[in-house]
């Protein structure tokens, strides 16, 4: 099993990151492979609605989206970690979300299948951490990824979503949620 993790996160190291890279470890512990990718460091532009994708099924901002769509596609599971700022997901997993229309356009625009009729089913999981306490914390972020997961031809399947976190590593002070994200990548790699 192919997993791709986004780790969307300004903040290298933080709680987001610290809880993929657990999820990650497990899933490589149990045979899956596994790629990282900081997207913060990369080179993703705003999408500029210019309704090319609508048009052509493509986009035509030549930046590091155009590596990352591929393996998009490629994978059977993508993890997309982002942390909540102000009851949304960081701008960085904002831009790379907003640049998927890309997806959506071939899909319902143009028709197209992104992947293989008979292929396995591909998922899709959430993870995030905020500060803010609450029930709705994470409401607007996880509609949000229903319809990226969407997009991208994919089962939302799973979230790992802790509220209350804010300073730097505080993650792995939390009670349960390193041996949470280790038992989702495992739950993960027994869907083989």
């Amino acid at each position: 099993m192919k997993i791709l993790g986004l780790s969307c996160s300004p903040r290298s190291g933080g709680n987001t990151d610290i809880l993929l890279d657990e999820m990650l470890r497990s899933a490589q512990d149990n045979l899956c492979q596994v790629e990282k990718l900081p997207i913060a460091q990369l080179n993703i532009h705003p999408c500029s609605h210019c309704d090319h994708c609508l048009e052509a099924g493509s986009c035509y901002i030549n930046d590091d989206m155009q590596l990352l769509y591929p393996k998009m596609l490629d994978t059977d599971c993508l993890i997309l970690a982002s942390p909540i700022y102000f009851m949304a997901h960081c701008a960085q997993a904002k831009a790379l979300i907003d640049r998927c229309q890309v997806f959506w356009a071939r899909r319902y625009v143009h028709k197209e299948r992104l992947t293989k009729p008979a292929g396995p089913t591909r998922r899709g999981i959430f993870i995030s951490v905020g500060a803010t306490h609450g029930s709705k914390v994470f409401a607007g972020a996880k509609i949000t990824m229903k319809w990226f997961f969407d997009a991208l031809e994919m089962e939302y399947w799973d979230n790992l979503l802790f509220e209350g976190i804010d300073t730097k590593g505080a993650i792995a002070k939390h009670p349960t949620a390193i041996s949470q994200a280790r038992q989702l990548g495992q739950k993960l790699a027994q869907l083989k």
